[in-house]
């Protein structure tokens, strides 16, 4: 029946829709396209697990075969080689000769022993509680609440405080990702001439004994909360900057802020916190500073429309995780004129953190 069927179809019409078949499932079609987009789940968890087990560093000093890069990092040889040739399609790893890898520019990321490693951020998305939080983006889409709570029974921070096996993961990763994008976005932006530099909420100190190391004639003040202030004391120490730098431990949400300063410095604090709270804060800022004095906020800025930007991706993926979001140029200035500030200028709006200036209204 199917044959005599098939006989009734002009050869012409089958040819055409042969060939439109063939069209479809090209490595240049649409239809590939979104099979690359589907494939982006499993390609990013085998990078998790070739992270995990070292696989970059073990090629530093040459290319190796899979055989060798089995023995060294305890692992399958033919589930790695099938992994490593997956993951070379997309630019991380290539295939020297058969069955032999060795590190690209990609890859390069993904050793341990360099400053703009990512490693630990793979490894810290192949945990189970991110990988279950992930399996869950359905129930932040129907209600708005972040997945990571609901998966794992308790908000991201909580849940890490309680985990030391994996907190300093999580510390290593979330640090490096923040001092990287705070640094690339200071880098264009002078600070010559100011006196007083308050930094809050920043974590650590190590943007604020950088920045007093570039600017000798500039004093700091440091406000975060109480626990976070002796390791912050260090970093400074340990710059040599300290007798530079004042230390406040305080919840600057709610305590009155230093005032007097040129420059108030909030380096990925708004988009840790809602509109609400975002607004009480540039409220107490506004309250403190002088008519000459500035607010340097170190943010993404989203642009509108489909315009590409990696944070609208990360803003996704933060909404899964907590109360944190990015906001486009409009809605920070929207935030400023509740709390009587006004833009002034926005620099490094293509960077994934630019420095958007506030000065009084």
């Amino acid at each position: 029946m199917t044959d005599q069927a098939t006989s009734t179809i002009p050869s012409g019409v089958q040819e055409q829709a042969a060939m439109s078949a063939r069209a479809e499932l090209h490595s240049d079609s649409l239809f590939s396209e979104m099979i690359w987009l589907l494939s982006g789940m499993p390609l990013a968890a085998m990078l998790q697990a070739i992270a995990e087990i070292g696989v970059a560093d073990e090629l530093v000093d040459g290319p190796l075969s899979v055989d060798e890069l089995a023995e060294r990092t305890g692992s399958d040889p033919d589930a790695l080689y099938r992994m490593l040739r997956a993951v070379a399609t997309r630019g991380v790893f290539t295939e020297t000769s058969h069955r032999t890898f060795a590190l690209t520019q990609l890859a390069q990321i993904l050793r341990s022993d360099l400053p703009n490693s990512l490693r630990d951020a793979f490894r810290m998305h192949g945990q189970k509680c991110m990988r279950d939080t992930f399996a869950e983006v359905g129930h932040t889409l129907r209600t708005g609440t972040p997945a990571f709570e609901y998966a794992n029974g308790m908000p991201l921070f909580q849940y890490f405080a309680h985990r030391p096996e994996t907190k300093d993961l999580f510390e290593s990763f979330t640090g490096t990702a923040a001092r990287r994008m705070q640094h690339a976005a200071l880098e264009g932006y002078d600070l010559t001439g100011v006196r007083k530099l308050v930094d809050i909420g920043e974590m650590h100190g190590r943007l604020l004994a950088t920045i007093l190391s570039q600017y000798p004639e500039m004093r700091g003040v440091y406000v975060d909360q109480p626990f976070i202030v002796p390791r912050a004391e260090q970093v400074l120490g340990e710059a040599g900057v300290a007798d530079r730098a004042e230390l406040v431990g305080a919840n600057y949400l709610e305590s009155e802020l230093p005032a007097d300063a040129d420059v108030y410095l909030l380096p990925q604090v708004l988009h840790r916190i809602g509109d609400e709270e975002a607004i009480t804060l540039l409220k107490s800022i506004r309250q403190v500073m002088p008519p000459t004095g500035r607010v340097l906020i170190i943010d993404p800025v989203l642009p509108e429309g489909d315009v590409p930007h990696l944070n609208k991706v990360l803003d996704a993926t933060m909404l899964l995780l907590g109360p944190i979001r990015d906001r486009t140029e409009a809605e920070l200035n929207r935030l400023f004129e509740k709390a009587g500030l006004r833009q002034d200028s926005v620099h490094g709006r293509a960077l994934p953190s630019a420095v958007v200036v506030a000065t009084p209204a």
